[in-house]
């Protein structure tokens, strides 16, 4: 527990002195609030992210001064990774994250860190024509008749960033479920997205999780075909708190901007000219893309859902990645009062 204690507190101080670092000052925390011209006050809300369109109502909500109508001030700071800012957000480093949930949350908690998952982001579509997610086939795999189907994994390569303990390795076991398949029947490769389409035409993988654009580039130039997409509705990223600020004001002010944002993207609102020139900024990417790449969905209320958590749990404990044998359980990680009250 000592040798724990050290790695976490190394973890908390190295990387408030990066955050710190990227604003040249103090990491804020919620506590701290500065009055408006109109007398009022607005809070200051620290908040670390993966730069990605999954959170998209983040930027949405920022850019169009949902925060500012809320009474909070955000100051984002993006990350490489979600699980490497939880001992910050635990320690009261930071206020909220947005970010992918991986088997090192899980591992996190257990090792005595507290955190909430308050909402959901970005949901996939199900719709193997218009996935933001899908599992490709290398090309020579599928037409020498070794891989055409997710059942002919077994035994097989694949490829997904972060690996087999990081979000993508969550969404191949998803996928490999529906064919009867667990991670363990299967090798899952730490790649890197932009290194995928290599690694698919060498042949050092069978197949590879592609998120869009690179999805539709891999099939659009002959180098793999898609043999599945995770389900309808699956969310395997969210909104985390810290438990200093989820017992603030500021965190239902928070969130009550970020599902004005949300109602932003529903319907034609994801395809809207506006929403993409904020996303393209937010995230650095071309617009022209943007416009034509497959679109995360995201629930009006921005609700977590807990049965992905058990879901996640359960893979990851049968996989190896997670390190404690008792189940912590959803009601561990879920707080979902503030989708609950959002608006009211």
């Amino acid at each position: 527990m000592k040798r724990t204690a050290n790695r976490i507190a190394g973890l908390v101080a190295g990387l408030a002195l990066a955050l710190a670092g990227c604003t040249g000052q103090a990491a804020p925390s919620a506590s701290d609030s500065a009055g408006t011209a109109e007398g009022t006050e607005t809070t200051t809300v620290r908040v670390a992210h993966v730069p990605s369109t999954l959170f998209s109502p983040l930027y949405i909500a920022q850019a169009k001064g949902y925060f500012a109508e809320n009474g909070v001030e955000v100051q984002l700071e993006a990350v490489q990774s979600g699980q490497d800012a939880i001992p910050l957000l635990a320690s009261g480093r930071l206020d909220a994250l947005t970010a992918g949930f991986s088997a090192g949350m899980f591992n996190a908690r257990s090792e005595g860190l507290e955190f909430q998952v308050v909402g959901s982001m970005g949901r996939q579509t199900g719709d193997p024509e218009d996935s933001p997610t899908s599992l490709i086939a290398a090309q020579a795999s599928y037409d020498d008749g070794s891989v055409t189907s997710v059942a002919d994994l077994a035994g097989k390569r694949i490829a997904a960033a972060g690996g087999p303990g990081a979000t993508g390795g969550f969404l191949v076991a998803s996928i490999l479920e529906e064919a009867g398949l667990e991670l363990t029947d299967v090798e899952i490769v730490n790649v890197s997205t932009p290194d995928m389409p290599n690694a698919l035409a060498t042949g050092a993988v069978d197949a590879a999780l592609i998120s869009a654009p690179l999805s539709e580039r891999v099939v659009g130039d002959g180098a793999g075909t898609v043999i599945g997409v995770p389900a309808a509705g699956v969310s395997s990223t969210g909104v985390l708190y810290g438990p200093e600020f989820a017992a603030t004001p500021a965190a239902q002010q928070f969130f009550d901007a970020l599902v004005q944002g949300a109602a932003d993207l529903q319907g034609e609102g994801a395809t809207d000219e506006e929403n993409l020139q904020i996303l393209a900024e937010a995230t650095s990417q071309d617009i022209e893309v943007l416009r034509t790449a497959p679109k995360y969905t995201f629930d009006p209320g921005l609700a977590p859902y807990p049965e992905t958590i058990d879901q996640m749990e359960r893979i990851w404990m049968a996989g190896g990645q997670i390190t404690h044998t008792t189940p912590l359980g959803a009601d561990a990680f879920v707080n979902d009062e503030f989708s609950a009250n959002a608006g009211s």
